[in-house]
């Protein structure tokens, strides 16, 4: 029999970029997120053990030797890919397929569109599966299939250091729409 295990699939420059967006310049060692606790909330989600496996870029021909030594203190494996295009997207895509035939839950970190087909069948297989990022830069292809479970990275998994609050900008239900929130103390009467 073979162990439960749930597979966690980073597209790190998605990742990377796309917190760039949100806080407005590349983001430092300290902006980006606590891998270990996304692994750890992945593993929650699919209620069997983790494996991490972190996309990279490798084009360069450079290995960015503390990040990996990082990312392998924290559980995971990362996959430096090199090529032309878009290789870190053909290597998940490939991945994604390779797991059409294996049994366990899978999550992916990424926003990009370009996985939405590979994301489509597994859940039509009745797979659990999973979409970490920040929902609101997540392609709408994406979020539209049919059974995905998508887990924002900052509010779901809880991936960035305690107190830290991104200023993403959000569409507010109505109900939860706090304008003493909004306007803080300026202006404010004094007694």
């Amino acid at each position: 029999m073979v162990a439960p295990v749930t597979f966690l699939l980073v597209d790190g420059e998605n990742i990377d970029g796309v917190l760039g967006q949100i806080l407005g310049h590349r983001p430092d060692p300290a902006d980006r997120p606590r891998w270990e606790r996304v692994a750890q909330g992945i593993e929650r989600w699919g209620n069997a053990p983790v494996r991490s496996f972190f996309f990279i870029n490798g084009s360069s021909g450079t290995i960015p030797g503390p990040f990996i030594q990082a990312l392998r203190a924290v559980g995971y494996a990362p996959v430096l890919v090199a090529g032309q295009g878009k290789v870190v997207d053909q290597a998940i895509v490939a991945t994604l397929a390779e797991i059409e035939y294996r049994q366990g839950p899978v999550a992916l970190a990424s926003h990009d569109a370009d996985f939405a087909l590979a994301l489509e069948r597994l859940a039509s297989q009745g797979r659990r599966v999973g979409l970490a990022c920040f929902t609101e830069y997540a392609s709408g292809q994406l979020t539209s299939i049919e059974g995905l479970d998508v887990l924002d990275l900052e509010d779901g998994l809880h991936a960035f250091r305690d107190g830290v609050q991104l200023p993403r900008i959000r569409i507010i239900p109505i109900e939860r729409f706090d304008p003493v929130s909004l306007l803080g103390d300026a202006g404010l009467k004094e007694d």
